[in-house]
């Protein structure tokens, strides 16, 4: 098998050298974006007189021919080829014969490997705002059909208050858009084109970079060629978006987890996303969510990898960046296939609103309402915060609830403390009187739910 180098080698690689090195098992998935700047790299070489035009009409249909194979899906990779770059360079050169060997001038591997990687990653960026927005709708449609129910939230998993379950889902929707201006953040990083720098210092020969960038659709043309040949930047960046758009998820199917538990029995999770055991028939589980919740600690581990593969090299380009492809690959295949599974998850997530009214009755979760009352009687934060942890205590201590108390029991613990304060023992008094930023009061919640549903339209 032909290899882009050797030459200067007076005996063949070994064949278990040949087989720790090469790389065509997993980087053929480059195989379209290598043709791709192939096909830009000819014209811009017949264009600046580089190579005869007639040489550069030949190598651009020779590539347009495997491109058609590669988009149609019946392009396969020869698992004896080094890499694909060989591989397609050795397609090409049975198709057209000697014009394929000037394909290569003014270019080497390392900059058209890093132009492989970004114009992936720029599409993969596309994708994953893509499914972003489409978890963000899924959640957003299901906050809208169940936008008056009242759910616990907690601190410490502890009850804590009670608020919409759309104010709920809204938390959800903002990590997610949070998310997205990373990914978008990081397309900005990628969109430098590197072709030109050659191996590290550019060539002699009057190639136009500037021309090359508008054909693969590059806003800017890279500066520094030494930079760019070794730069993996846009990767980690990359693998750190999905590593937190994972984490993200990962916490959103720990709420969903634990929802549908029998201990809280908040949610029903869709059957055709669970699966049951091989031993209780009773069982379901929710397992695609158990898996979405371990597949962060996969994306977080890569992300590391990268990191410590990068940590240590010295400029430029190292052979060591050859493993970065895999991390990628890999990160971004798992985090779109999240985004999409927990979107259909939300599609068809069910409520148990009997149960959650009857979870919010539980009176913990409004002793923050009395002290704000108590607050605006003129009482200090710190005088109706002891009140009301004294009168939890009594209660619990005597088997009590704080609504059954009388007003005179009420006026030995504050002479602010009236009747009225009994009707903050309500869910829905309890939502209604928020007003404050980000709060659960129905009206901002409704104005958030529209404001998103135009923002996501």
């Amino acid at each position: 098998m032909s290899k882009l180098w050797g030459a200067r080698f007076d005996k063949k690689s070994d064949p278990w050298a040949d087989l720790f090195t090469f790389s065509i098992s997993y980087d053929h998935r480059l195989a379209k974006y290598d043709v791709i700047g192939s096909i830009a790299h000819a014209q811009m070489l017949a264009k600046q007189r580089i190579i005869p035009k007639t040489d550069a009409a030949k190598i651009i249909a020779g590539l347009k021919k495997i491109l058609v194979q590669i988009e149609a899906g019946k392009f396969k990779h020869d698992p004896k080829a080094e890499d694909i770059h060989t591989d397609i360079q050795n397609r090409l050169k049975a198709l057209v014969g000697l014009p394929a060997d000037k394909l290569h001038t003014a270019r080497s591997r390392n900059d058209q490997v890093v132009l492989d990687m970004k114009l992936y990653a720029k599409d993969e960026l596309a994708q994953l705002v893509l499914n972003v927005v489409y978890l963000q709708k899924a959640i957003l449609g299901f906050s809208n059909q169940n936008k008056d129910v009242i759910v616990p939230a907690y601190t410490h998993l502890q009850a804590a208050q009670v608020v919409l379950l759309a104010h709920h889902m809204l938390a959800y929707i903002e990590m997610l858009e949070r998310d997205k201006g990373r990914l978008l953040d990081c397309a900005k990083r990628t969109d430098f084109m590197p072709l030109g720098s050659c191996a590290l210092s550019g060539t002699s020969l009057k190639t136009d970079r500037v021309y090359l960038a508008k054909l693969l659709g590059f806003s800017h043309v890279a500066a520094n060629s030494m930079d760019v040949v070794s730069d993996r930047d846009f990767i980690v960046e990359l693998i750190s978006c999905c590593a937190m758009i994972s984490t993200h998820l990962s916490r959103i199917a720990e709420d969903l987890i634990l929802w549908a538990t029998k201990e809280f029995d908040l949610v029903d999770i869709d059957s055709s996303f669970c699966t049951g055991s091989s031993i209780m028939p009773h069982k379901k589980n929710p397992d695609v969510l158990e898996l979405v919740r371990g597949s962060s600690a996969k994306i977080i581990g890569h992300l590391s990898q990268v990191h410590i593969l990068l940590k240590g090299l010295p400029l430029t380009y190292n052979r060591d960046l050859q493993l970065d492809k895999q991390a990628l690959f890999d990160s971004v295949d798992t985090t779109k296939i999240m985004l999409f599974v927990m979107g259909k998850i939300f599609t068809s997530l069910k409520v148990k609103k009997g149960n959650a009214a009857n979870r919010v009755l539980d009176e913990s979760f409004f002793t923050v309402d009395v002290m704000d009352y108590l607050i605006k009687k003129g009482v200090s934060y710190r005088d109706a915060h002891d009140i009301l942890g004294q009168m939890v205590k009594d209660c619990l201590d005597h088997g009590k609830s704080i609504s059954s108390l009388s007003l005179v029991e009420l006026k030995k613990y504050s002479p602010a403390l009236n009747g009225d304060v009994k009707k903050l023992f309500n869910p829905q008094m309890s939502v209604k009187i928020k007003s404050s930023l980000g709060s659960t009061n129905p009206d901002l919640v409704e104005k958030q739910l529209d404001s998103w549903n135009k923002k996501l339209k």
